[in-house]
C-alpha cells in the first residue's frame, strides 16, 4: 500500500464527516453643536469613500463590505501560465480542479452531516516548491466559477507571500496588519478583484512573532468572523509548507479541511508522513499529486486526488 493510500485510509475520503470610533479632538471652546457637525462631516466623508455596490454584486458586497482596494488580476498572464481563468477554454487542468473542489464544497454546505469550519480550507505541502500556491489559486478560481458561492483567497504564507505577485496585484497591508492594528478591519485590506466572486486577503507585513500571532485569540476571533459572516463564502488559505515553518501547524488547528499537495517523484514517504503528523487535529485531509508524468497519450500533467 502506497503512502498516499495509507494517508487516505488514515484520514478518510473527503466526504461529510467528521467602528472603531474616531476620537474627536477636544477643543475647550467648542460647543456640542460644533462637535456634532464634525462627526457628521467625518461620517459623510467615510460614506463617500465607500465603493459603490451593484444590486447584483456578490453577497459579501451586498452585505455592506467596503473595499479600500480594487485590483485587476492579470488573467492573460495566468492563462499563459496554464492556469484556470474564468474565460479560458475547456482544459484538462480545469476538469481536474472540478473534481478536487466538489467534495470540498459538499462538506462546506452539507447540513445533514456538518464539518466544523468546513469553509476554512488550507492548501499546504510538506516542503517549498511542491506547487501549493499554484493549486490554491486554481482551486479558488474554480470555486469562483460556481453559481452560488464566493471565494476569499488568503495569502497565509506570511514569511514568503506570493499570491499578489502570481495574480499581478499590488498589496501593502494584509492579514498580519489586521492582527497588529485594532483600528484596521478586514475590509480595509481585502482586494476586490475583477473576477466577480473572488476577493484576495494579502499576507501583509512580516513579523518575527508570526507564529504567536496566528496562535492568538485575536486570530481565532478573526477566523470565526471570516467563517461565519457569509453563508456562501469559501475561504482558501495558501499556507506555508508544514516542514519548513511552524506557522502552518498553528493555522491547521483552526481549519475544517486541508488539501495536502505532494510533488510526484520528489517528496519522500518519510517527509509526507512527518507532514501529515503535523495536521492530525484536522479530520478532513485530502492529497493532490502534483507535477506527475503526463497521462498516456496526452500532454497534460497528472493531478491525482
Amino acid at each position: 500500500m502506497s503512502i498516499i493510500e495509507k494517508a487516505m485510509t488514515r484520514h478518510g475520503p473527503l466526504e461529510p464527516g467528521g467602528l472603531t470610533l474616531m476620537p474627536i479632538e477636544h477643543e475647550a471652546a467648542a460647543s456640542a453643536e460644533s462637535l456634532i457637525e464634525k462627526a457628521a462631516k467625518k461620517q459623510s466623508s467615510a460614506e463617500a469613500d465607500r465603493v459603490p455596490v451593484a444590486e447584483d454584486a456578490p453577497a459579501e458586497a451586498r452585505a455592506g463590505d467596503r473595499y479600500s482596494q480594487l485590483g485587476q488580476i492579470n488573467l492573460v498572464k495566468l492563462h499563459k501560465a496554464g492556469m484556470i481563468t474564468p474565460d479560458g477554454e475547456k482544459s484538462q487542468i480545469a476538469e481536474e480542479f472540478r473534481l478536487i473542489k466538489r467534495p470540498l464544497i459538499t462538506n462546506v454546505f452539507n447540513r445533514a452531516a456538518p464539518v466544523k469550519n468546513a469553509n476554512l480550507i488550507m492548501v499546504t505541502s510538506s516542503l517549498p516548491g511542491e506547487g501549493k500556491s499554484f493549486c490554491a489559486i486554481n482551486l479558488a478560481m474554480s470555486i469562483a466559477m460556481e453559481m452560488d458561492h464566493t471565494v476569499l483567497l488568503v495569502d497565509a504564507d506570511v514569511a514568503k507571500p506570493s499570491l499578489p505577485g502570481f495574480l499581478g496585484l499590488k498589496a501593502e497591508k494584509g492579514l498580519m496588519d489586521v492582527l497588529l492594528d485594532n483600528e484596521l478591519q478586514l475590509c480595509d485590506v481585502m482586494i476586490k478583484t475583477n473576477v466577480e466572486k473572488l476577493t484576495l486577503l494579502p499576507a501583509g507585513r512580516g513579523n518575527r512573532y508570526a507564529t504567536e500571532m496566528l496562535a492568538s485569540e485575536a486570530m481565532s476571533r478573526l477566523l470565526q468572523e471570516m467563517a461565519n459572516r457569509y453563508r456562501d463564502r469559501v475561504i482558501i488559505f495558501d499556507s506555508p509548507p508544514l516542514l519548513a515553518t511552524t506557522e502552518a501547524r498553528v493555522l491547521a488547528t483552526h481549519m475544517g479541511q486541508i488539501v495536502m499537495v505532494v510533488e510526484a517523484e520528489k517528496t519522500t514517504e518519510d517527509q509526507l508522513q512527518d507532514a501529515l503528523a503535523q495536521i492530525e487535529s484536522c479530520d478532513v485531509v485530502g492529497l493532490v499529486l502534483n507535477k506527475g508524468k503526463a497521462l498516456l497519450g496526452t500532454d497534460y500533467p497528472l493531478y491525482g486526488y
